[in-house]
Protein backbone atom coordinates (compact mmCIF):
# COMPACT_ATOMS: atom_id res chain seq x y z
CA UNK A 1 0.00 0.00 0.00
CA UNK A 2 1.32 3.48 -0.93
CA UNK A 3 2.17 5.72 2.04
CA UNK A 4 -0.44 8.30 2.97
CA UNK A 5 1.21 11.60 2.04
CA UNK A 6 -1.49 13.65 3.79
CA UNK A 7 -0.67 12.48 7.32
CA UNK A 8 0.06 15.21 9.88
CA UNK A 9 1.73 13.95 13.06
CA UNK A 10 4.89 14.42 15.19
CA UNK A 11 7.12 12.49 12.77
CA UNK A 12 5.87 14.52 9.80
CA UNK A 13 6.29 17.75 11.76
CA UNK A 14 9.88 16.93 12.70
CA UNK A 15 10.73 16.01 9.11
CA UNK A 16 9.25 19.27 7.81
CA UNK A 17 11.13 21.29 10.46
CA UNK A 18 14.38 19.81 9.14
CA UNK A 19 13.41 20.85 5.61
CA UNK A 20 12.70 24.41 6.79
CA UNK A 21 16.36 24.61 7.84
CA UNK A 22 17.84 23.66 4.47
CA UNK A 23 15.42 24.25 1.59
CA UNK A 24 14.55 27.48 -0.22
CA UNK A 25 10.83 27.60 -0.90
CA UNK A 26 8.97 29.31 -3.72
CA UNK A 27 6.14 30.23 -1.35
CA UNK A 28 6.28 30.52 2.44
CA UNK A 29 2.81 30.90 4.02
CA UNK A 30 2.18 32.43 7.43
CA UNK A 31 -1.14 31.27 8.92
CA UNK A 32 -2.99 27.96 9.19
CA UNK A 33 -6.55 29.20 8.91
CA UNK A 34 -8.70 28.25 5.94
CA UNK A 35 -7.15 30.90 3.66
CA UNK A 36 -3.54 30.09 4.58
CA UNK A 37 -4.21 26.38 4.17
CA UNK A 38 -5.94 27.12 0.87
CA UNK A 39 -2.91 29.11 -0.32
CA UNK A 40 -0.60 26.21 0.54
CA UNK A 41 -2.84 23.86 -1.46
CA UNK A 42 -3.16 26.21 -4.42
CA UNK A 43 0.57 26.85 -4.65
CA UNK A 44 1.57 23.19 -4.16
CA UNK A 45 -0.95 22.11 -6.81
CA UNK A 46 0.77 24.46 -9.28
CA UNK A 47 4.01 22.56 -8.72
CA UNK A 48 5.63 25.19 -6.49
CA UNK A 49 7.67 24.32 -3.41
CA UNK A 50 5.63 25.42 -0.40
CA UNK A 51 6.00 25.67 3.36
CA UNK A 52 3.28 26.76 5.80
CA UNK A 53 3.77 27.68 9.45
CA UNK A 54 1.08 28.32 12.05
CA UNK A 55 1.81 29.63 15.53
CA UNK A 56 -0.98 27.61 17.16
CA UNK A 57 -3.20 25.01 15.47
CA UNK A 58 -5.14 24.80 12.21
CA UNK A 59 -8.21 27.03 12.47
CA UNK A 60 -7.30 28.03 16.02
CA UNK A 61 -8.65 31.53 15.38
CA UNK A 62 -11.47 32.83 13.20
CA UNK A 63 -11.65 29.72 10.99
CA UNK A 64 -13.05 27.57 13.83
CA UNK A 65 -15.43 30.22 15.17
CA UNK A 66 -17.78 30.96 12.28
CA UNK A 67 -21.49 30.24 11.93
CA UNK A 68 -20.49 26.95 10.22
CA UNK A 69 -22.29 28.00 7.03
CA UNK A 70 -21.23 27.78 3.41
CA UNK A 71 -23.51 30.41 1.91
CA UNK A 72 -23.86 33.20 -0.62
CA UNK A 73 -24.83 35.81 1.94
CA UNK A 74 -28.46 36.82 1.52
CA UNK A 75 -27.83 40.18 3.19
CA UNK A 76 -25.33 41.15 0.48
CA UNK A 77 -28.21 41.23 -2.01
CA UNK A 78 -29.64 44.21 -0.14
CA UNK A 79 -26.26 45.91 -0.63
CA UNK A 80 -26.44 45.04 -4.38
CA UNK A 81 -23.17 43.11 -4.14
CA UNK A 82 -24.22 40.59 -6.77
CA UNK A 83 -20.64 39.67 -7.70
CA UNK A 84 -19.84 38.49 -4.17
CA UNK A 85 -23.09 36.54 -3.90
CA UNK A 86 -22.63 34.87 -7.29
CA UNK A 87 -19.04 33.96 -6.48
CA UNK A 88 -19.93 32.52 -3.07
CA UNK A 89 -22.92 30.56 -4.39
CA UNK A 90 -20.79 29.00 -7.11
CA UNK A 91 -18.26 27.92 -4.47
CA UNK A 92 -21.10 26.50 -2.36
CA UNK A 93 -22.36 24.37 -5.23
CA UNK A 94 -18.84 23.17 -6.01
CA UNK A 95 -18.15 22.13 -2.40
CA UNK A 96 -21.41 20.22 -2.02
CA UNK A 97 -21.11 18.33 -5.29
CA UNK A 98 -17.41 17.73 -5.97
CA UNK A 99 -14.84 19.21 -3.62
CA UNK A 100 -16.11 18.24 -0.19
CA UNK A 101 -19.41 16.32 -0.29
CA UNK A 102 -18.37 14.50 2.90
CA UNK A 103 -17.96 17.77 4.80
CA UNK A 104 -20.37 20.29 3.26
CA UNK A 105 -24.09 19.46 3.46
CA UNK A 106 -27.21 21.22 2.16
CA UNK A 107 -29.24 22.86 4.93
CA UNK A 108 -32.74 24.31 4.72
CA UNK A 109 -33.79 27.57 6.35
CA UNK A 110 -37.20 29.10 6.83
CA UNK A 111 -37.61 32.85 6.58
CA UNK A 112 -40.75 33.62 8.62
CA UNK A 113 -43.18 36.08 7.03
CA UNK A 114 -44.92 38.67 9.18
CA UNK A 115 -46.71 40.73 6.51
CA UNK A 116 -48.15 37.97 4.39
CA UNK A 117 -48.24 39.65 0.97
CA UNK A 118 -45.56 42.34 1.14
CA UNK A 119 -42.95 40.04 2.74
CA UNK A 120 -43.74 37.22 0.36
CA UNK A 121 -43.23 39.42 -2.70
CA UNK A 122 -40.19 41.33 -1.40
CA UNK A 123 -38.33 38.44 0.21
CA UNK A 124 -39.44 36.00 -2.49
CA UNK A 125 -37.93 38.22 -5.18
CA UNK A 126 -34.66 38.27 -3.28
CA UNK A 127 -34.64 34.49 -2.93
CA UNK A 128 -35.44 34.07 -6.62
CA UNK A 129 -32.38 36.17 -7.46
CA UNK A 130 -30.36 34.19 -4.90
CA UNK A 131 -31.31 30.94 -6.65
CA UNK A 132 -30.57 32.33 -10.10
CA UNK A 133 -27.13 33.70 -9.21
CA UNK A 134 -25.71 30.26 -8.46
CA UNK A 135 -25.38 29.43 -12.15
CA UNK A 136 -25.77 26.02 -13.80
CA UNK A 137 -25.01 23.78 -10.82
CA UNK A 138 -28.04 22.65 -8.83
CA UNK A 139 -26.78 21.17 -5.58
CA UNK A 140 -29.75 22.38 -3.50
CA UNK A 141 -33.49 22.79 -4.24
CA UNK A 142 -35.11 26.08 -5.24
CA UNK A 143 -36.77 28.18 -2.57
CA UNK A 144 -40.50 27.72 -1.96
CA UNK A 145 -43.37 29.36 -0.12
CA UNK A 146 -45.01 27.47 2.77
CA UNK A 147 -48.37 28.29 4.30
CA UNK A 148 -49.10 29.01 7.95
CA UNK A 149 -50.12 25.36 8.47
CA UNK A 150 -46.97 24.05 6.81
CA UNK A 151 -44.92 26.48 8.86
CA UNK A 152 -46.38 25.01 12.05
CA UNK A 153 -45.17 21.57 10.94
CA UNK A 154 -41.69 22.82 10.01
CA UNK A 155 -41.05 25.13 12.97
CA UNK A 156 -43.61 24.83 15.75
CA UNK A 157 -41.52 27.07 18.00
CA UNK A 158 -42.17 30.12 15.79
CA UNK A 159 -44.80 32.31 17.49
CA UNK A 160 -48.08 31.70 15.56
CA UNK A 161 -49.43 35.11 16.58
CA UNK A 162 -46.80 37.02 14.59
CA UNK A 163 -45.87 34.59 11.79
CA UNK A 164 -48.21 34.19 8.81
CA UNK A 165 -46.22 31.73 6.71
CA UNK A 166 -42.70 31.36 5.42
CA UNK A 167 -40.23 30.96 2.61
CA UNK A 168 -37.90 27.96 2.66
CA UNK A 169 -34.51 28.25 0.99
CA UNK A 170 -31.25 26.31 1.10
CA UNK A 171 -27.63 26.99 1.91
CA UNK A 172 -25.03 24.57 3.30
CA UNK A 173 -23.31 23.68 6.56
CA UNK A 174 -19.74 22.72 7.43
CA UNK A 175 -17.64 21.95 10.48
CA UNK A 176 -15.24 24.80 9.78
CA UNK A 177 -12.33 23.57 11.91
CA UNK A 178 -12.47 20.08 10.42
CA UNK A 179 -12.77 21.44 6.89
CA UNK A 180 -9.75 23.74 7.40
CA UNK A 181 -7.67 20.85 8.70
CA UNK A 182 -8.72 18.76 5.66
CA UNK A 183 -7.63 21.60 3.35
CA UNK A 184 -4.26 21.54 5.10
CA UNK A 185 -4.01 17.76 4.73
CA UNK A 186 -4.86 18.08 1.05
CA UNK A 187 -2.09 20.66 0.72
CA UNK A 188 0.28 18.20 2.40
CA UNK A 189 -0.90 15.48 0.02
CA UNK A 190 0.08 17.79 -2.85
CA UNK A 191 3.58 18.30 -1.47
CA UNK A 192 3.34 21.25 0.93
CA UNK A 193 5.46 21.19 4.09
CA UNK A 194 3.50 22.13 7.20
CA UNK A 195 4.55 22.99 10.74
CA UNK A 196 2.18 24.11 13.49
CA UNK A 197 3.41 25.54 16.78
CA UNK A 198 5.82 27.73 14.76
CA UNK A 199 5.88 31.51 15.20
CA UNK A 200 7.36 33.95 12.68
CA UNK A 201 9.41 36.50 14.61
CA UNK A 202 10.95 38.47 11.73
CA UNK A 203 11.42 38.54 7.98
CA UNK A 204 14.76 38.54 6.22
CA UNK A 205 15.29 40.95 3.35
CA UNK A 206 17.64 42.86 1.10
CA UNK A 207 16.88 46.51 0.25
CA UNK A 208 15.03 45.29 -2.84
CA UNK A 209 13.00 42.32 -1.62
CA UNK A 210 11.96 39.95 1.14
CA UNK A 211 14.04 36.76 1.15
CA UNK A 212 12.49 34.65 3.91
CA UNK A 213 11.61 34.65 7.59
CA UNK A 214 12.93 33.80 11.03
CA UNK A 215 10.74 31.21 12.72
CA UNK A 216 10.71 30.20 16.40
CA UNK A 217 9.96 26.48 16.82
CA UNK A 218 10.20 24.59 20.11
CA UNK A 219 12.56 27.18 21.58
CA UNK A 220 14.86 27.35 18.56
CA UNK A 221 15.12 29.94 15.78
CA UNK A 222 15.28 28.86 12.15
CA UNK A 223 16.09 31.05 9.16
CA UNK A 224 13.75 29.95 6.38
CA UNK A 225 14.65 30.98 2.84
CA UNK A 226 11.77 31.81 0.51
CA UNK A 227 11.29 33.62 -2.78
CA UNK A 228 7.91 34.96 -1.62
CA UNK A 229 6.42 35.23 1.87
CA UNK A 230 2.61 35.29 1.99
CA UNK A 231 0.89 36.53 5.15
CA UNK A 232 -2.56 35.00 5.66
CA UNK A 233 -2.86 35.58 9.38
CA UNK A 234 -6.22 37.39 9.34
CA UNK A 235 -6.52 39.71 12.33
CA UNK A 236 -2.78 39.29 12.99
CA UNK A 237 -1.68 40.65 9.61
CA UNK A 238 -1.31 44.25 10.79
CA UNK A 239 0.88 43.13 13.66
CA UNK A 240 3.07 41.25 11.16
CA UNK A 241 3.46 44.40 9.04
CA UNK A 242 4.51 46.36 12.11
CA UNK A 243 6.92 43.61 13.16
CA UNK A 244 8.41 43.49 9.65
CA UNK A 245 8.70 47.27 9.23
CA UNK A 246 6.55 47.21 6.08
CA UNK A 247 3.78 49.75 5.48
CA UNK A 248 0.41 48.01 4.95
CA UNK A 249 -1.89 48.93 2.08
CA UNK A 250 -4.97 48.42 4.23
CA UNK A 251 -6.26 48.75 7.76
CA UNK A 252 -7.99 45.99 9.72
CA UNK A 253 -10.91 46.66 12.01
CA UNK A 254 -11.91 43.74 14.20
CA UNK A 255 -15.56 42.73 14.61
CA UNK A 256 -16.59 40.20 17.23
CA UNK A 257 -19.15 37.51 16.42
CA UNK A 258 -20.59 35.45 19.28
CA UNK A 259 -22.62 32.22 19.12
CA UNK A 260 -24.47 30.20 21.73
CA UNK A 261 -25.26 26.46 21.67
CA UNK A 262 -28.58 25.06 22.94
CA UNK A 263 -29.80 21.47 23.37
CA UNK A 264 -32.09 20.09 20.66
CA UNK A 265 -35.20 20.15 22.88
CA UNK A 266 -34.88 23.92 23.41
CA UNK A 267 -36.43 24.62 19.98
CA UNK A 268 -39.11 22.61 18.15
CA UNK A 269 -38.20 22.85 14.47
CA UNK A 270 -37.11 20.61 11.59
CA UNK A 271 -35.21 23.32 9.73
CA UNK A 272 -32.93 26.26 10.29
CA UNK A 273 -34.49 29.67 10.87
CA UNK A 274 -33.22 33.07 9.74
CA UNK A 275 -34.49 36.22 11.45
CA UNK A 276 -33.89 39.78 10.27
CA UNK A 277 -32.76 42.00 13.14
CA UNK A 278 -32.30 45.77 13.37
CA UNK A 279 -28.54 45.26 12.98
CA UNK A 280 -28.21 42.28 10.63
CA UNK A 281 -29.61 38.75 10.68
CA UNK A 282 -29.75 36.02 13.32
CA UNK A 283 -29.36 32.38 12.35
CA UNK A 284 -30.92 29.52 14.32
CA UNK A 285 -29.05 26.54 12.93
CA UNK A 286 -29.48 22.79 13.52
CA UNK A 287 -26.14 21.32 14.61
CA UNK A 288 -26.39 17.56 15.22
CA UNK A 289 -28.15 17.18 18.56
CA UNK A 290 -27.90 20.88 19.32
CA UNK A 291 -28.88 24.31 18.02
CA UNK A 292 -26.34 26.97 17.07
CA UNK A 293 -27.55 30.59 17.41
CA UNK A 294 -25.72 33.69 16.24
CA UNK A 295 -24.19 35.96 15.51
CA UNK A 296 -23.33 39.35 16.94
CA UNK A 297 -21.39 42.01 15.07
CA UNK A 298 -19.67 44.44 17.42
CA UNK A 299 -16.46 46.47 17.23
CA UNK A 300 -13.62 44.84 19.12
CA UNK A 301 -10.38 46.33 20.42
CA UNK A 302 -9.44 43.71 23.03
CA UNK A 303 -7.03 40.80 23.11
CA UNK A 304 -6.73 39.20 19.67
CA UNK A 305 -5.72 35.87 21.13
CA UNK A 306 -8.62 35.42 23.52
CA UNK A 307 -11.88 36.90 22.21
CA UNK A 308 -14.60 35.85 24.64
CA UNK A 309 -18.37 35.94 24.71
CA UNK A 310 -19.67 38.45 27.23
CA UNK A 311 -22.95 38.49 29.10
CA UNK A 312 -24.27 41.33 26.91
CA UNK A 313 -23.54 39.30 23.75
CA UNK A 314 -25.50 36.35 25.12
CA UNK A 315 -28.41 38.61 26.12
CA UNK A 316 -28.56 40.10 22.61
CA UNK A 317 -28.84 36.68 20.97
CA UNK A 318 -31.48 35.50 23.46
CA UNK A 319 -33.53 38.68 23.08
CA UNK A 320 -33.50 38.61 19.27
CA UNK A 321 -34.39 34.91 19.12
CA UNK A 322 -37.16 35.31 21.68
CA UNK A 323 -38.89 37.94 19.52
CA UNK A 324 -40.16 35.06 17.36
CA UNK A 325 -39.81 31.89 19.49
CA UNK A 326 -42.31 30.26 21.86
CA UNK A 327 -41.60 29.02 24.43
CA UNK A 328 -38.82 31.54 24.97
CA UNK A 329 -35.33 30.12 25.30
CA UNK A 330 -33.63 30.60 28.65
CA UNK A 331 -30.09 31.42 29.68
CA UNK A 332 -29.88 28.31 31.86
CA UNK A 333 -30.39 26.13 28.76
CA UNK A 334 -27.13 27.30 27.13
CA UNK A 335 -24.58 24.51 26.74
CA UNK A 336 -21.67 26.62 25.54
CA UNK A 337 -20.59 29.81 23.80
CA UNK A 338 -17.80 30.87 21.50
CA UNK A 339 -16.56 34.13 20.01
CA UNK A 340 -14.60 34.84 16.84
CA UNK A 341 -13.05 37.94 15.28
CA UNK A 342 -13.70 39.01 11.70
CA UNK A 343 -10.99 41.07 9.97
CA UNK A 344 -12.88 43.92 8.28
CA UNK A 345 -10.58 45.58 5.78
CA UNK A 346 -10.43 49.14 4.50
CA UNK A 347 -7.78 50.69 2.20
CA UNK A 348 -5.00 52.85 3.55
CA UNK A 349 -5.43 56.41 2.25
CA UNK A 350 -2.12 56.67 0.44
CA UNK A 351 -1.69 53.10 -0.78
CA UNK A 352 -1.11 52.33 -4.44
CA UNK A 353 -0.17 48.69 -3.86
CA UNK A 354 -3.47 47.29 -2.74
CA UNK A 355 -6.31 45.69 -4.61
CA UNK A 356 -9.37 46.53 -2.52
CA UNK A 357 -12.81 45.03 -2.87
CA UNK A 358 -15.68 44.17 -0.58
CA UNK A 359 -14.73 40.50 -0.96
CA UNK A 360 -11.09 40.51 0.10
CA UNK A 361 -7.85 42.45 -0.13
CA UNK A 362 -4.51 41.45 -1.66
CA UNK A 363 -1.53 43.66 -0.81
CA UNK A 364 1.85 43.45 -2.56
CA UNK A 365 3.89 46.30 -1.02
CA UNK A 366 7.39 44.98 -1.72
CA UNK A 367 8.95 42.28 -3.90
CA UNK A 368 8.83 38.95 -2.14
CA UNK A 369 5.96 39.82 0.20
CA UNK A 370 2.19 39.46 -0.29
CA UNK A 371 -0.64 39.56 2.22
CA UNK A 372 -4.34 38.82 2.03
CA UNK A 373 -7.16 39.73 4.39
CA UNK A 374 -10.94 40.10 4.57
CA UNK A 375 -13.34 37.94 2.56
CA UNK A 376 -15.54 35.17 3.87
CA UNK A 377 -15.04 31.50 4.64
CA UNK A 378 -17.09 30.33 1.65
CA UNK A 379 -14.77 31.98 -0.88
CA UNK A 380 -11.49 30.82 0.68
CA UNK A 381 -10.47 28.97 -2.51
CA UNK A 382 -10.80 32.10 -4.66
CA UNK A 383 -8.94 34.16 -2.06
CA UNK A 384 -6.14 31.62 -2.05
CA UNK A 385 -5.88 31.66 -5.84
CA UNK A 386 -5.74 35.49 -5.87
CA UNK A 387 -2.96 35.51 -3.26
CA UNK A 388 -0.87 32.98 -5.20
CA UNK A 389 -1.51 34.88 -8.45
CA UNK A 390 0.02 37.95 -6.80
CA UNK A 391 2.92 35.95 -5.34
CA UNK A 392 3.97 34.27 -8.59
CA UNK A 393 4.65 37.67 -10.18
CA UNK A 394 7.84 37.61 -8.11
CA UNK A 395 8.88 34.18 -9.36
CA UNK A 396 10.88 33.50 -12.49
CA UNK A 397 9.47 31.42 -15.32
CA UNK A 398 5.96 30.41 -16.21
CA UNK A 399 3.73 29.22 -13.36
CA UNK A 400 0.47 27.36 -14.14
CA UNK A 401 -2.86 28.92 -13.24
CA UNK A 402 -4.82 27.76 -10.21
CA UNK A 403 -6.16 24.21 -10.54
CA UNK A 404 -7.95 23.84 -7.18
CA UNK A 405 -11.38 24.06 -8.77
CA UNK A 406 -10.84 20.47 -9.93
CA UNK A 407 -9.15 19.14 -6.79
CA UNK A 408 -11.40 17.35 -4.27
CA UNK A 409 -10.35 17.47 -0.63
CA UNK A 410 -9.00 14.23 0.78
CA UNK A 411 -11.82 11.91 1.82
CA UNK A 412 -14.12 13.07 -1.00
CA UNK A 413 -13.17 10.43 -3.56
CA UNK A 414 -15.09 7.24 -2.84
CA UNK A 415 -17.33 8.85 -0.21
CA UNK A 416 -20.60 8.47 -2.13
CA UNK A 417 -20.04 4.74 -2.67
CA UNK A 418 -19.36 4.25 1.05
CA UNK A 419 -22.64 5.96 1.94
CA UNK A 420 -24.42 3.06 0.23
CA UNK A 421 -22.55 0.61 2.49
CA UNK A 422 -23.31 2.14 5.91
CA UNK A 423 -25.31 -0.84 7.20
CA UNK A 424 -22.71 -3.44 6.20
CA UNK A 425 -19.82 -1.32 7.53
CA UNK A 426 -21.60 -0.92 10.85
CA UNK A 427 -22.09 -4.66 11.10
CA UNK A 428 -18.48 -5.44 10.16
CA UNK A 429 -17.03 -3.23 12.89
CA UNK A 430 -19.75 -3.66 15.56
CA UNK A 431 -20.72 0.00 15.39
CA UNK A 432 -24.15 1.60 15.12
CA UNK A 433 -25.27 2.85 11.72
CA UNK A 434 -25.63 6.31 13.30
CA UNK A 435 -21.97 6.22 14.35
CA UNK A 436 -20.75 5.10 10.92
CA UNK A 437 -22.87 7.70 9.13
CA UNK A 438 -21.59 10.46 11.39
CA UNK A 439 -17.96 9.42 10.85
CA UNK A 440 -18.44 9.22 7.09
CA UNK A 441 -19.56 12.84 7.20
CA UNK A 442 -16.39 13.78 9.09
CA UNK A 443 -13.74 11.65 7.39
CA UNK A 444 -15.25 10.62 4.07
CA UNK A 445 -13.33 7.71 2.55
CA UNK A 446 -10.59 8.22 5.17
CA UNK A 447 -12.95 6.36 7.51
CA UNK A 448 -10.97 3.28 6.48
CA UNK A 449 -8.12 4.60 8.68
CA UNK A 450 -10.49 4.59 11.67
CA UNK A 451 -11.69 1.08 10.85
CA UNK A 452 -8.09 -0.18 10.72
CA UNK A 453 -7.48 1.20 14.20
CA UNK A 454 -10.60 -0.50 15.57
CA UNK A 455 -9.62 -3.78 13.92
CA UNK A 456 -6.33 -3.69 15.85
CA UNK A 457 -7.91 -2.60 19.16
CA UNK A 458 -11.67 -3.03 19.63
CA UNK A 459 -11.56 -0.83 22.78
CA UNK A 460 -11.12 2.15 20.47
CA UNK A 461 -14.74 1.72 19.36
CA UNK A 462 -15.87 2.83 22.85
CA UNK A 463 -17.52 6.24 23.13
CA UNK A 464 -15.32 9.02 24.52
CA UNK A 465 -18.17 10.26 26.71
CA UNK A 466 -21.39 8.21 26.87
CA UNK A 467 -23.94 9.70 24.49
CA UNK A 468 -21.44 11.97 22.74
CA UNK A 469 -21.29 9.90 19.54
CA UNK A 470 -17.50 10.27 19.34
CA UNK A 471 -15.32 7.18 19.79
CA UNK A 472 -11.80 6.84 21.18
CA UNK A 473 -10.34 5.94 17.78
CA UNK A 474 -11.17 9.48 16.64
CA UNK A 475 -9.21 10.96 19.51
CA UNK A 476 -6.16 8.87 18.71
CA UNK A 477 -6.53 9.56 14.98
CA UNK A 478 -6.47 13.30 15.68
CA UNK A 479 -2.93 12.84 17.01
CA UNK A 480 -1.69 10.21 14.54
CA UNK A 481 -3.08 11.71 11.30
CA UNK A 482 -4.64 15.16 11.84
CA UNK A 483 -1.85 17.19 13.40
CA UNK A 484 -3.42 17.69 16.84
CA UNK A 485 -0.78 18.56 19.44
CA UNK A 486 -2.85 19.35 22.56
CA UNK A 487 -6.08 18.39 24.32
CA UNK A 488 -7.59 21.70 23.20
CA UNK A 489 -6.72 20.84 19.58
CA UNK A 490 -8.44 17.47 19.97
CA UNK A 491 -11.56 18.31 21.98
CA UNK A 492 -12.25 21.82 20.70
CA UNK A 493 -11.43 21.43 17.00
CA UNK A 494 -10.93 17.81 15.82
CA UNK A 495 -13.89 16.63 17.91
CA UNK A 496 -16.47 19.23 18.98
CA UNK A 497 -17.01 18.08 22.55
CA UNK A 498 -16.23 21.52 23.95
CA UNK A 499 -19.18 23.16 22.21
CA UNK A 500 -21.57 20.21 22.09
CA UNK A 501 -21.49 19.01 25.70
CA UNK A 502 -22.55 20.85 28.85
CA UNK A 503 -19.46 19.43 30.58
CA UNK A 504 -17.26 20.13 27.53
CA UNK A 505 -15.26 16.87 27.73
CA UNK A 506 -13.77 17.70 31.14
CA UNK A 507 -14.72 14.32 32.59
CA UNK A 508 -12.72 12.48 29.92
CA UNK A 509 -9.71 14.82 29.73
CA UNK A 510 -7.35 12.75 31.89
CA UNK A 511 -8.16 9.45 30.16
CA UNK A 512 -7.87 10.94 26.67
CA UNK A 513 -4.57 12.62 27.48
CA UNK A 514 -3.23 9.23 28.52
CA UNK A 515 -4.57 7.70 25.28
CA UNK A 516 -2.64 10.10 23.03
CA UNK A 517 0.44 10.44 25.29
CA UNK A 518 2.51 7.71 23.54
CA UNK A 519 1.88 9.27 20.12
CA UNK A 520 2.63 12.82 21.25
CA UNK A 521 5.52 11.83 23.54
CA UNK A 522 3.90 13.13 26.72
CA UNK A 523 5.30 12.26 30.15
CA UNK A 524 3.17 12.12 33.31
CA UNK A 525 4.03 15.78 33.93
CA UNK A 526 3.04 16.65 30.36
CA UNK A 527 -0.33 14.92 30.84
CA UNK A 528 -0.99 16.87 34.03
CA UNK A 529 -0.04 20.12 32.30
CA UNK A 530 -2.29 19.37 29.30
CA UNK A 531 -5.30 18.58 31.52
CA UNK A 532 -4.74 21.78 33.53
CA UNK A 533 -4.42 23.84 30.33
CA UNK A 534 -7.63 22.33 28.99
CA UNK A 535 -9.51 23.10 32.22
CA UNK A 536 -8.27 26.70 32.09
CA UNK A 537 -9.37 26.99 28.45
CA UNK A 538 -12.90 25.81 29.30
CA UNK A 539 -13.16 28.17 32.27
CA UNK A 540 -12.26 31.14 30.04
CA UNK A 541 -14.46 30.17 27.09
CA UNK A 542 -17.58 29.59 29.19
CA UNK A 543 -17.21 32.61 31.48
CA UNK A 544 -20.27 34.33 29.99
CA UNK A 545 -22.57 31.48 31.08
Amino acid sequence: MAPNKSVLNPEQRNADIELLKTQEFDIFVIGGGVVGSGIALDAAARGLSVALVESDDFAAGTSSRSSKLIHGGLRYLEQFDFKLVREALHERELMITEQAPHLVKPLSFVYPLHKKYFDRIYVGAGLMLYDLLRGKLRAVPWHKYISFGEMRNEARSLNPEIVTGGLVYYDAQVDDARHTMMVARTAKDNGAHIVTGATVTQITRTPARVTGAVVSIDGHSINVKAKVVVAAAGIWNEELYQQFGIKPGYKIKMSKGVHIILPKDAIDAHTGIIIKTSLSVLFIIPWGNEWLLGTTDTDYTGDREYPLAESTDVEYILNEANKVLLPKIRRDQILSTYAGLRPLVSPAKDSSTTKISREHTVDHPINGFVSIAGGKYTTYRIMAADAVDAAVKDLEGQVPKSSTKGIPLIGAVGYKNLVKQIASLAQSYSLSTVCVERMLNRYGSLISDIFQMIAKDSALATEVVPGSGYIKAEVLYAATHEGARSLVDILARRLRLVMESSEHGLSAAQELAQLVAPTLGWSADDIAREVAAFEKYIAMEMEAI
